[in-house]
């Protein structure tokens, strides 16, 4: 428990978080600004595994557990966008959402 805090105010500012990477993913056209845009929304999931379970479970480990698994998770995902990427802009010499629809064809 987090003197002072709320669970109501941390999962208020997550989901806001969340909201967030959610409105970043679908309004951006730029491909590393969509990666930061999904990695706000798997840290807000990670922040509220962890205030979830330190509220509701205390002496149970299994919201840590899952939040490691998650960030791990983040990692792999973003070390294999980030190749992508790098790879795209080789080709096309540049990142933007509407160049790399010419790759469909």
């Amino acid at each position: 428990m987090i003197p002072g805090v709320s669970i109501t105010e941390i999962l208020t500012l997550t989901s806001t978080l969340f909201f967030i990477g959610i409105y970043g993913f679908i309004t951006r056209r730029n491909l590393i600004s969509m990666l930061i845009s999904v990695e706000l929304i798997l840290n807000s999931s990670v922040v509220n595994f962890v205030i979830i379970n330190k509220y509701l479970f205390p002496d149970v480990l299994e919201g840590v557990v899952y939040s490691i698994f998650i960030i791990s998770v983040a990692a792999a995902e973003t070390a294999l966008a980030v190749s992508i990427i790098i790879n795209l802009y080789r080709k096309v010499k540049s990142v933007e959402v509407k160049d790399t629809e010419l790759m469909k064809y």
